[in-house]
């Protein structure tokens, strides 16, 4: 999962097996017992948290009859970038607990593709977002005239575009390697891997985030201006918590990749026999990076009131079916047609128009 150009993580992971003896056979032996144990936490916890994500979306259209809401819609296409890179987990775990890369050349191709692809994909929807989020808070007028939300679904996939380019030269050139065992090795040499991982960290990362940075400042500045004039005061607590729960998604984001690319930048020109130094902080910075596709979930379901609103209900449901179910009812209990008893709390739902939420 680490966006490196050189090496992959199983031969920073494995690099100590030509030289030494001793503590670094201890410490690889360490490492091949304790990551594959942290990467099945990680994938079992992505896996589950997307799952339930995407259960909760596709809820919110059946209750309501209608089309996903365009933020709705990124929040799918976030999920599935992310599942896409759980997807290419299980690949680093095994070239780790094994030593070597035993996939053939044509996986390292492929999984080094979906890894920069995917990682791409998941800042560019994250910028959309935001950008999205500003349209919608601060130009609510002209965000309704412009149909914008039901475009979205077109801008998903225009987004996959540039993560597509900026991964093709994974495909192209990432080849396996043989040092003391077989890895998925380095596929560009000298100038050509500085102005490629330049390219992958400016277009891929900084500009990007700069925009997220950018669109989240002028959303702050109009609630607080809007918290002076005094208008509106649900309507700017939701959008207020919305606000912060998307920048604390995007700062989560950021501390777990940033330290990929500065690896990166700091593996340039060495040798795959030279990267026994690095082991020890690039396995902190690989679960730092795989650990970016289950907080997104995360942060949905404990940091949203809506999201949290959608999973009391979907839990119902389920409960509901269950009980339907154990009662011998079979065909006669249909979920949401059921009819269900007065619940007070629906009283104390806000009922203001919330456009783009």
């Amino acid at each position: 999962m680490l966006l490196m150009n050189n090496s992959d993580v199983g031969a920073l992971c494995n690099s100590s097996s030509g030289g030494g003896q001793g503590n670094g056979t201890d410490g690889t032996g360490m490492t091949k017992l304790l990551v594959p144990m942290l990467d099945g936490l990680i994938l079992v916890t992505g896996l589950a948290g997307h799952c339930l994500v995407i259960s909760i979306l596709a809820g919110r259209r059946r209750r309501g009859g209608k089309p996903p809401h365009g933020t709705d819609t990124l929040l799918l296409a976030l999920s599935a970038a992310d599942l896409l890179l759980l997807l290419c987990l299980p690949f680093h775990t095994a070239a780790i607990a094994l030593g070597s890369w035993p996939f053939g050349s044509f996986l390292c191709k492929v999984v080094s593709f979906l890894g920069v692809a995917c990682s791409s994909a998941s800042v560019f929807t994250l910028a959309a977002l935001a950008v999205t989020r500003y349209l919608t808070v601060v130009h609510p007028a002209w965000s309704f005239r412009s149909r914008m939300h039901s475009r979205l679904k077109l801008t998903v996939a225009l987004l996959w575009v540039p993560a597509v380019a900026l991964a093709a030269p994974q495909f192209a050139f990432r080849t396996v390697a043989v040092s003391s065992a077989l890895h998925c090795f380095a596929f560009l040499g000298g100038l050509g891997q500085l102005v490629y991982s330049t390219a992958l960290f400016l277009f891929g990362f900084a500009i990007p985030l700069g925009v997220i940075v950018m669109m989240y400042a002028k959303i702050y500045c109009f609630l607080r201006q809007t918290r002076v004039s005094g208008r509106a005061p649900q309507l700017e607590r939701y959008q207020s918590q919305v606000t912060h729960t998307s920048a604390l998604l995007v700062l989560v984001f950021t501390l777990c990749w940033l330290p990929s690319y500065g690896l990166m930048f700091s593996l340039l020109g060495v040798k795959i026999s030279g990267v026994s130094s690095y082991r020890s902080i690039a396995i902190f910075i690989r679960l730092l990076a795989s650990s970016a596709a289950v907080v997104n979930p995360v942060l949905y379901v404990f940091m949203s009131n809506k999201f949290r609103r959608d999973l009391m209900d979907l839990g119902r449901e389920r409960w509901e079916g269950c009980r339907g179910c154990t009662a011998g009812c079979p065909g006669v209990f249909r979920g949401r047609d059921m009819v269900r008893p007065f619940n007070p709390v629906e009283l104390d739902t806000p009922t203001l128009p919330l456009p783009g939420f």
